[in-house]
């Protein structure tokens, strides 16, 4: 029953996002732009994917935590559940708090505030390593007896009731911004806007915000997104760039005092200009494409392929052995950095195609164990090393002008 609840919330998402999508057209607000959503989307399905190993981990922590070391006796009553939510948003705020203002837990956060659009393929831009970092917050929940159980339950009404603050096609009326945080609200959080920066970190209640001073009603149109726009789609460099930036930052301090203000101060402590130099390390150059529709369809195409990979690992991962979840873990991980890259233009991403391809002709292999596979795959490393095809995958996907960076 579990797992099904868990199943149904990618067509459940699907089924918001077209609406959004319907309603955005229908009112005139562009309010999505093609890449920024499909790697808002990219990153929700890995941390979807990544959350069928960890979540059980995190559990038995609130578990251990309950049994060991709680503290308080709080009756089960028809209003611990509302108590456990305001205890739990009220932890959230100051775990969202600190998230921006101490730079090391702002390098797992900020991944959520790159998009510079706000809908709802932008509340999906959540990373494994921000869950690694708040479940010490969370632990306060079990830590002052509320099951475990509970817990999860209602940690689960909590990031549901976030996801819909995150669009700009539905507008509350005013009187919610009492009690609760409204889409307009949370967009004012997402804002780059000078005025509009640290304000509303509530999650579900307003009131917070109120009592410690961060509060910000919208006034003018936000401008969505970070300060200094990442402007990069590559899968792994929006999850990890801004530890790049950290250890670069502390590298150039002499004094270890400075360099522990680096790490554990807020995010205005480290130059801006930092960015610039690292991504030279990595990065040979600026690609700008067109995005044809050969290469949109064939991104839609991983993506599609990817969110059904989704549905049936949460369907049958208690039925894979180790390797199995080894072996499909790359499989999506490799696809989710394929289409990164086609977004980004990379010369290098054919290669990877023809990793991917063959990682998929050898698990097929292990499971139907025929030697036609090991001829097929023959078959392929030369069609792929064909100078014929490798230019006609580059005049399909691979159409951009080289900028400098």
């Amino acid at each position: 029953m579990k797992s099904i609840i868990i199943v149904l919330v990618v067509p459940i998402f699907l089924l918001f996002l077209y609406l959004e999508y319907y309603l955005s057209k229908k009112k005139n607000k562009e309010v999505f732009e093609y890449g920024s959503s499909i790697s808002n989307i990219s990153i929700g399905i890995t941390e979807r994917f990544i959350n069928l190993f960890v979540a059980g981990f995190f559990y038995n922590i609130f578990v251990w935590v309950y049994d060991n070391f709680r503290f308080l006796d709080i009756a089960n009553t028809w209003y611990t559940g509302f108590a456990l939510l305001l205890v739990a948003d009220f932890v959230w705020y100051w775990y969202h708090r600190l998230g921006h203002q101490i730079n090391i837990f702002w390098a797992a956060h900020i991944v959520h505030h790159h998009s510079e659009e706000f809908n709802f393929t932008a509340a999906t831009r959540i990373t494994t390593i921000q869950a690694f970092i708040r479940t010490p917050f969370w632990c306060i929940l079990p830590l002052v007896e509320f099951h475990p159980n509970q817990v999860m339950v209602i940690l689960v009404v909590h990031g549901a009731y976030s996801f819909f603050t995150h669009t700009q096609v539905v507008h509350a009326p005013k009187w919610m911004e009492k009690v609760l945080i409204t889409p307009s609200l949370h967009g004012v959080h997402h804002a780059s806007n000078q005025k509009y920066l640290d304000k509303n970190f509530g999650d579900v209640f307003v009131f917070w915000d109120k009592i410690f001073g961060t509060f910000m009603q919208e006034q003018e149109k936000p401008t969505y997104g970070i300060t200094h726009s990442l402007n990069r789609h590559s899968f792994l460099w929006q999850h990890f760039h801004y530890y790049f930036e950290i250890f670069e930052a502390a590298r150039r301090e002499n004094s270890f005092k400075n360099k522990l203000k680096i790490i554990f101060g807020n995010p205005g402590v480290i130059d801006p200009d930092i960015r610039v130099d690292v991504e030279k390390l990595f990065f040979e150059g600026h690609r700008k494409s067109t995005l044809s529709s050969n290469l949109k369809t064939y991104v839609n195409v991983q993506l599609l392929f990817s969110l059904y990979f989704l549905v049936f690992a949460t369907i049958n991962f208690t039925d894979f052995s180790n390797l199995d979840k080894w072996n499909y873990s790359g499989i999506l991980i490799i696809t989710l950095i394929n289409i990164g890259a086609l977004l980004e233009q990379r010369k290098w991403i054919y290669y990877l195609e023809i990793f991917r391809f063959l990682f998929f002709i050898l698990l097929f292999q292990e499971y139907v164990q025929n030697w036609m596979v090991f001829v097929l795959l023959n078959i392929l490393l030369v069609l792929f090393l064909n100078k014929n095809i490798k230019s006609w995958y580059f005049n399909q996907f691979l159409e951009y002008e080289k900028k400098p960076i």
